[in-house]
């Protein structure tokens, strides 16, 4: 169906969710908004072909508005080193092809306007930035001792507002959102701990408000009547000094008669606790931004936006018909799924394939500097190659071997280009590793990745045969044109130098409940992933004192930044003992010997009953040379080629699916 509208299904489901809103001169279609999110696709600061591609996908999806990634105002702005700059008219074309694009498919398109103020995450040359700020109040996180705006720069700063609406509207987008969200510059405005000027633009409330009120005058005058120019805050920064949820409401309520709309969030980019809710981790509940975000629209008039881990359809109508908010932000969900929107128009709720909050290729691509991305989803981010599959030339008779994430995706892959495909597993239950990993604590929505490829292998009919090995007898039986390996890995056990009377076991062995922990555990963890801390957490959460030996700086040194802070949090919480740059080297006794891996010192632990073993994994491959000796096509995915993450195995099938 089109993208435009519900048909019965979707209209009774969800009510509220697919009907349209007007604000002033904008109509959005549906509440289903792709929030303002650093994409990294921009390569010289404008808008490009890769941008385009991207947010056409979820345009043509059924999304009904879609606020793209913020645009500095000033040169000063540059808190990255591939942002988008709205400084000059050269901007204006790319916003312009941008809108265009959007506009055919009915999609209703804003820009964030943006500065960060004393938020400098990095600059081009790899040389420390100056930062402007309100005052000179150091940001935790990244470091930073701005220096104070002089009166001159602040005024120059709110022209650059104006002169960046100016030209999103020339490129004919259909309103702009000033960032006044996370600890930005307009936030630490409104920051009584953060401004302690005594000018015109510090003092009580009213002054400090005073700057974002001339930055919204400035934007709207302008543009046009019809011009939307909404704001974007947080509604508290979730730290004990941040700007708290009755400061920023007072500030919007003041700044009310300025705004078409606010849009509520959570959290600051300042430190490290705030700075989790700028993309919340699965261990946070879906929508727990939606009970500020309804103090908010019962104290304005204006719409609200809430954004927040909502990552359902069902989850955005409950907050939409307990009145919290009107637009729902589901940038994730979008990242995810981009057709999420139409599928739930048309009641094909299990056909979406939901986002399980790992943040590893989407907010985690965006803090080393790759384009974003999905580990469920990898054409996302990569829609100019992947964007469409080609119908293979010949169809093949195709066996998947392993019914890991790796299999799962080869086989939807290859179904879809015409193939005719039988997927193998030996195990009763497809999902390999993630099945483990949803076992962690707080990881249980990781198991929605099995869930999801499970329904697209449906979809795609693509023939599943549980609990079956397959060796060179049935290759031979089966006779496949084309066999693609996806086996996975086990754990990785070395040679431990051992008395045996500290147990030795694996962390496959603690979830499957095969191994009975004793009551002082040292966890080794050599991969730095979620593995390690994930025991570590659940051991220490049944009752375990529980020491975390780390071969690196820190746990989860591989992660997300959220999610390793957030599991950083759990783990003091519990009091797990962290010892890093320790490396294994064996047992005696009760003693556990560690070597530090800078200084080559022998560090000893006393009293462990059992060492939990999370070393990393080696690759089951046996397959490969038998492939080779009977003449097969064979292509090989995910862990059987090298030990990685789900995001590599699911990348992995995608391009063997292509390829066969």
């Amino acid at each position: 169906m089109s993208a435009t509208g519900p048909d019965e299904t979707g209209s009774a489901r969800f009510p509220h969710l697919f009907r349209p809103l007007q604000i002033r001169g904008a109509r959005l279609r549906n509440r289903i908004m792709s929030t303002g999110h650093d994409t990294v696709l921009p390569t010289d600061g404008t808008v490009n072909d890769a941008l385009i591609a991207y947010h056409l996908d979820r345009a043509r999806g059924g999304a009904g508005l879609i606020v793209t990634q913020v645009a500095g105002v000033h040169e000063t702005a540059r808190y990255t080193s591939h942002l988008l700059m709205a400084t000059t008219d050269d901007c204006i074309p790319g916003y312009r092809r941008l809108a265009e694009a959007l506009h055919a498919e009915g999609c209703t398109v804003f820009s964030q306007l943006f500065h960060p103020g004393r938020e400098i995450m990095e600059s081009a040359d790899g040389l420390l930035a100056v930062a402007y700020a309100p005052s000179v109040v150091p940001n935790e996180r990244f470091h930073v001792m701005p220096r104070a705006m002089s009166a001159g720069m602040v005024e120059a700063v709110i022209a650059g507002y104006a002169a960046a609406a100016r030209r999103m509207w020339q490129a004919g987008l259909d309103g702009v959102e000033v960032v006044a969200s996370h600890g930005y510059l307009t936030a630490q405005f409104l920051h009584p701990r953060v401004t302690l000027r005594e000018d015109a633009w510090g003092g009580d409330a009213a002054r400090r408000q005073r700057f974002l009120r001339e930055v919204l005058r400035a934007v709207r005058a302008a543009t046009h009547e019809g011009f939307v120019v909404g704001l974007r805050i947080s509604a508290g920064e979730r730290e004990d000094a941040g700007l708290t949820v009755e400061e920023a409401l007072a500030a919007c309520v003041a700044l009310e008669a300025e705004l078409d709309y606010v849009h509520v969030t959570t959290g600051s980019s300042a430190t490290v606790g705030g700075a989790v809710h700028i993309a919340p981790p699965m261990a946070y509940t879906p929508g727990y931004v939606a009970p500020d975000a309804g103090a908010f629209r019962k104290a304005l008039k204006v719409p609200v936006f809430v954004a927040g881990r909502i990552n359902q359809p069902q989850e955005a109508e409950a907050i939409l018909a307990a009145g919290r908010a009107d637009v729902c932000g589901m940038t994730r969900a979008l990242i995810a799924d981009p057709e999420m929107p139409v599928k739930a128009a048309r009641g094909a709720v299990d056909d979406i394939r939901a986002c399980i909050g790992c943040n590893q290729a989407c907010i985690g691509h965006f803090h080393k500097g790759l384009p974003v991305s999905c580990i469920q989803r990898p054409e996302t981010g990569r829609e100019l190659v992947y964007g469409r599959l080609t119908p293979a030339a010949v169809r093949k008779r195709v066996m998947v071997v392993g019914g890991g994430p790796a299999g799962m995706k080869a086989a939807v892959t290859a179904a879809r280009r015409g193939h005719d495909v039988t997927l193998y597993e030996a195990a009763a239950q497809p999902g390999g590793q993630a099945l483990l990993a949803q076992a962690l604590p707080r990881r249980a929505e990781f198991g929605g990745i099995v869930t999801n490829l499970l329904r697209e292998m449906e979809l795609a009919q693509v023939r599943l045969r549980r609990g079956q090995r397959v060796d060179e007898a049935l290759l031979a039986a089966e006779r496949p044109d084309a066999v693609i390996l996806a086996t996975g890995a086990e754990p990785y056990v070395p040679e431990i130098p051992t008395d045996g009377e500290v147990a030795l076991v694996t962390a496959w062995q603690v979830l499957r409940g095969e191994v009975k922990v004793g009551a002082r555990v040292l966890v080794a963890d050599w991969r730095c992933d979620w593995i390690g801390p994930g025991i570590a957490e659940a051991l220490a959460g049944a009752g375990s004192v529980v020491t975390l030996a780390v071969n690196g700086l820190h746990p989860g040194e591989v992660l997300p930044l959220y999610v390793r802070d957030d599991m950083a949090a759990r783990l003091h919480a519990l009091g797990v003992t962290v010892r890093p740059y320790m490396r294994l080297f064996g047992t005696a006794g009760d003693t556990v010997y560690l070597q530090h891996t800078a200084s080559g010192a022998a560090v000893e632990v006393e009293g462990i009953d059992t060492v939990v073993l999370c070393l990393g994994h080696r690759p089951v491959e046996g397959l490969s040379d038998v492939l080779e000796r009977m003449g097969i096509e064979t292509h090989l995915a995910g862990d059987c080629l090298a030990p990685r993450t789900a995001e590599e195995a699911v990348f992995e099938g995608l391009k063997a699916g292509c390829a066969v």
